[in-house]
């Protein structure tokens, strides 16, 4: 048997889709985070969905907590803005799972509604089924993602679809998030510098715009491109600063 898990604060613009698609599982394991939004109401209309409520301590960590909280070893890991289709569905479910595999599966990530292919969006193979009683995410803040070291990795039929951002503010929120989650981190553990960030933030918009070919999804793959150049300047920039407060308080 396989439980689902998810970590959520204030998803209520997705979750009733993300849950309807997960009816055929027995257990969703909802982890919230402090919601004040109607994310509780929504996850309570669910017969299948177990509300457990908990701080969040970084995404990888917080996953692992809500994995420890299910009732079946076998967890499978998405998001509140993420939704299962039919053919994946189908796939995980008629799969022999083998405790010795990580099973991971394409994701399709949209941009208010529009697919987006360039970027390094897609294709995103992502690893989100696996045995906690052989591996878990790693402990890291942001970017985290399923130990895989000595399992063998099995692909899934299918794919995941990750409503990911609506507008530009979305875009900039998580960049804000994340690169803060970086530096926190990261602080003490690695250098940096202004020239370092801006060197990192202008590699990370040629390698998406150019490299990954964002250019070919118009504008919407300028501004993800930017972001990304953006989101990568500030990780550093964040963390130059936060290695600073460290050396001074030292």
């Amino acid at each position: 048997m396989i439980s689902v898990t998810i970590i959520v604060k204030d998803g209520e613009k997705y979750l009733e889709e993300c849950l309807e698609s997960l009816a055929p599982f027995e257990e969703v394991l909802l982890y919230d985070n402090g919601s004040t939004d109607r994310t509780l109401e929504i996850a309570r209309s669910f017969p299948n969905v177990k509300i457990v409520n908990g701080r969040f301590i970084g995404f990888g960590p917080t996953k692992n907590l809500a994995a420890r909280e299910a009732r079946h070893d076998w967890i499978l890991s998405i998001d509140s803005d993420e939704v299962m289709t039919p053919e994946l569905t189908w796939s995980i479910l008629n799969e022999n799972l083998q405790p010795d595999h990580v099973y991971r599966f394409v994701r399709q990530s949209y941009y208010n509604k529009k697919w987006i292919r360039g970027c390094g969006w897609y294709p995103d193979r992502v690893f989100r089924l696996y045995n906690r009683k052989r591996t878990q995410f790693n402990d890291n803040m942001v970017h985290e993602s399923v130990e895989v070291k000595g399992l063998t990795a099995a692909d899934l039929e299918g794919a995941l679809k990750h409503y990911s951002y609506d507008d530009a503010a979305s875009l900039v929120q998580k960049l804000q998030l994340y690169s803060t989650l970086f530096a926190e981190q990261n602080k003490g553990k690695i250098s940096s510098s202004p020239w370092k960030a801006l060197r990192h933030g202008c590699g990370a918009f040629v390698k998406g715009y150019f490299i990954r070919k964002g250019f070919l999804d118009g504008y919407e793959g300028f501004l993800i491109a930017l972001c990304q150049g953006l989101a990568s300047y500030f990780k550093y920039l964040k963390l130059y600063e936060a290695n600073r407060n460290e050396f001074f308080r030292g």
